[in-house]
């Protein structure tokens, strides 16, 4: 930051809808100013600027020279992503960048150690990594409320009502196809929910008669047998538009709704020391949810209900785990649900934003930096290549350092 001015002067590049939706969401976030948008369409670009009373420039590079900008939004489409995120790490400007970083392994690591080099802070717009109801899961797994997961699986019946024949989206030239443009949020999730990378990825795609691929299914093994399964379809109407991400942790399940998780509801089967355990959660709403720069809107829930000597007290097995586990547990965590995924979904980029600032000011990594971004990137490509080519890929270190193709 240059001596003398006060916040961190912002730039945008991209000034469709979603680069509008970011500034929306992180315009009032402390020592945060709004300096300057860019876009290709200039007319686009002023449009958004005199709402923010910004300056308009012609693009990466301008706003890389400029002394009054010290963090650059790239929400452009993915294939720019790239090299305008190198453009300014080079400059000293810490990036936020929509997902994906890259649109192949190649690009991504040239990004991710780019980062290691800089003296700016990146981080990708993974904002599932923000999102109270995945967090909250993680926050259980980490207290053994919650055993490891076993299988993580994503259904998304997505729209493709605003997405014509012409829209990038279809070009996998522009957009790196459904697993990189899309798929990057939830293998990213997938990996952050495990804690591990995937070990192996087999993956299949479906074309619409005549016209591209428009849905994906890919399974991704994690060490120690876990499994990821993954499955995009965008053939849908908006309003016949469902999500459904189920977690299966053993003696627990998750079910969580909307590819922006608002609701999640949790079925557990527990000792009496259990028990007890889970009916705390209620009274630590607040400290559960709370992730630094979201703002809940004061409606949020989680409630628990316990039905004791549900089950036979006896020994319990599956997967060589035995237990006594008579009482079963309902826990719903509740953000408000569909009404809310706006809100959700704008309060994680502002989460996102102030781990950037965070990380800017006082050292450390955001929680989705290069590393995770190279990470998704990676995955999203080894399924690419394995629906392309039909054979399984195996990913090993190297791969997910920037060396598969």
């Amino acid at each position: 930051m240059t001596p003398g001015r006060t916040g961190h002067g912002v730039a945008l590049v991209g000034c469709g809808a979603f680069g509008t939706f970011v500034l929306d969401a992180i315009r009032d976030i402390p020592a945060l100013r709004i300096v300057a948008c860019a876009d290709a369409d200039r007319r686009r670009a002023q449009v958004l600027a005199d709402r923010f009373g910004a300056a308009v420039h012609t693009g990466v590079e301008d706003l890389a020279a400029a002394a009054d900008i010290d963090v650059i939004v790239l929400a452009t489409p993915p294939a720019a992503h790239a090299d305008a995120a190198i453009t300014a790490l080079r400059a000293g400007k810490h990036v936020l960048c929509e997902k994906p970083m890259a649109l192949t392994v190649e690009d991504a690591a040239r990004v991710e150690a780019e980062s290691r080099t800089s003296r700016a802070v990146f981080a990708v717009d993974h904002v599932l990594r923000y999102n109270p109801v995945l967090r909250l899961l993680k926050r259980l797994m980490q207290e053994q409320l919650l055993d490891p997961l076993r299988r993580f699986s994503f259904e998304n019946d997505a729209s493709d009502e605003d997405l014509g024949p012409g829209h990038w989206f279809w070009d996998p030239m522009r957009s790196g196809g459904i697993h990189v443009e899309h798929g990057v949020h939830f293998f990213d999730a997938a990996n952050a929910l495990m804690g591990s990378d995937p070990i192996q990825v087999q993956a299949t795609e479906v074309r619409r008669a005549g016209g591209p691929v428009d849905i994906v299914v890919a399974t991704a093994v994690h060490p120690g047998g876990a499994v990821a399964t993954h499955t995009h379809s965008f053939t849908h109407a908006h309003r016949a538009e469902r999500q459904l991400m189920r977690l299966d942790h053993g003696f627990a399940e998750a079910r969580v709704t909307g590819w922006i998780p608002t609701h999640a509801t949790i079925t557990a089967w527990t000792d009496e020391a259990g028990a007890a355990r889970w009916e705390t959660l209620p009274a630590r709403t607040a400290e559960l949810l709370a992730i630094d720069g979201l703002r809940p809107h004061g409606q949020e829930r989680v409630t628990v209900s316990v039905a004791r000597n549900a089950g036979s007290s006896g020994p319990a097995s599956g997967r060589g785990v035995t237990r006594s586990v008579p009482h079963r547990v309902d826990c719903v965590v509740d953000l408000g649900g569909e009404d809310r995924k706006q809100h959700v979904y704008a309060e994680s980029v502002r989460a996102a934003m102030t781990d950037l600032l965070h990380c800017a000011k006082h050292g450390g990594t955001p929680q989705a930096d290069a590393t995770a971004g190279l990470t998704a990137v990676a995955v999203a490509r080894a399924a690419t290549r394995s629906a392309q080519s039909g054979r399984t890929i195996t990913l090993t270190a190297p791969d997910l350092a920037g060396g598969a193709r």
